[in-house]
């Protein structure tokens, strides 16, 4: 059966309802083709189920892009502001977390509905368990599925990246963005957690489920957050934060103790000793974190200067990961299609006319807490004013 649209969106996740209601509102007849069996699956299982689903401090300097200043335009026409606005005209209760972080107080499911229902206010046709077997464009775009084609003269890819294969992730957004001749940005598993070397996961993999604050680094960039041991390696905001700029060999610094001087209790007279320096390491860290780091790092002395040494040592934990967890555990993928194929204000791509590409599937990449869904709602919001 053939169906006919003034515009196809393919998936219907953040990104893909964000524009399917804001076109269906300026009147388009929008068909929205999703994979799965249901909607928004990713966006319900954000946040621990809450879904954090905007940031009050969002900031182009929160996004990662070979072109850092692509999203500025999307992220200064819907601001967070715009979608607290819409969660409170649905009555969603919601609170803040650290960070300017915020978080449906009940579940991710309220958002999911009120994509929805926006969606159908609007008029726009949402067709799931879509299997989309290929696309053509002469003119006009036609989808093909076993059982329909779908043509519009507008397509919007929204299809996100490669990571929670297990959620349905597929390179498809990017397949088909190379189909049309568009460049693609090497894609990464992004907010991930780090892997041990051997030596590594000899000496800190019995202290998994362990957690402290610490500062992680690499080059300009550094996180003030939580680190938490796993058996396979490092994980916790601190580190997801500091994965999506981790490329390998590089190592990171890690501060186990910000701010703290450990050994000041021995250096202000103390007994100095291995006792009291535990005692002394215990008061900042984690009792086993204190204890392990002791025994790895006996002093070679008890002089001023071997303390100050040993200081300087737990706020520069040189820490090279073996690798990631991959995309089974990548809250996001960094990389994507290049921005500099698509217009910064609509996300139009350059080279096709009615082709659009928002959210995850394109180069721009958000820190952790929020953001990520901001991009959904500011690129899905340009492109819903455009098509």
């Amino acid at each position: 059966m053939r169906r006919e649209f003034d515009v196809l969106i393919i998936g219907a996740g953040a990104a893909g309802l964000m524009t399917a209601m804001e076109a269906g509102k300026r009147g388009r007849r929008v068909g929205v083709l999703e994979r799965a069996g249901r909607t928004g699956k990713k966006i319900l299982i954000s946040g621990g189920g809450r879904c954090n689903f905007t940031n009050l401090h969002c900031r182009p300097e929160n996004f990662i892009s070979a072109n850092p200043h692509f999203a500025k335009s999307a992220l200064a026409s819907y601001t967070p502001s715009h979608f607290i606005e819409l969660v409170e005209k649905h009555g969603i209760r919601y609170h803040e977390k650290t960070l300017g972080q915020l978080f449906c107080n009940a579940s991710a499911q309220e958002i999911v509905s009120m994509l929805e229902t926006e969606c159908n206010r609007a008029g726009v046709r949402i067709f799931t368990n879509i299997d989309i077997e290929r696309v053509e464009h002469s003119g006009v775009f036609s989808v093909f599925s076993e059982a329909d084609e779908f043509r519009a003269s507008a397509l919007v890819v929204s299809t996100g990246g490669l990571s929670i294969p297990k959620m349905g992730a597929t390179s498809f957004g990017y397949d088909l963005a190379r189909q049309f001749g568009l460049k693609i940005v090497e894609t990464q598993p992004a907010l991930v957690p780090l892997t041990f070397g051997g030596e590594d996961r000899k000496r800190y993999a019995d202290l998994s489920g362990v957690s402290a604050e610490i500062t992680a680094t690499i080059g300009r960039h550094s996180f003030r957050e939580k680190m938490l041991f796993t058996h396979r390696g490092l994980s916790g905001p601190a580190i997801l934060q500091i994965s999506s700029y981790w490329r390998s060999p590089a190592a990171i610094t890690i501060d186990l103790a910000p701010d703290q001087h450990l050994t000041a209790p021995l250096q202000n007279g103390s007994r100095r000793d291995l006792n009291s320096l535990k005692s002394a390491f215990r008061a900042a860290l984690p009792h086993r974190v204190a204890d392990r780091w002791v025994d790895l790092h006996p002093p070679e002395g008890w002089t001023n200067h071997k303390l100050a040494e040993l200081e300087r040592l737990a706020h520069n934990w040189v820490f090279v990961p073996e690798g990631t967890e991959g995309y089974d555990k990548a809250e996001v993928t960094s990389g994507g299609v290049d921005t500099n194929e698509l217009s910064s204000g609509t996300m139009e791509s350059r080279k096709i006319s009615g082709l659009y590409f928002v959210g995850e599937v394109v180069d721009v990449t958000g820190h952790l807490g929020g953001f990520n869904f901001q991009w959904a709602w500011s690129s899905g919001f340009c492109a819903g004013q455009a098509v």
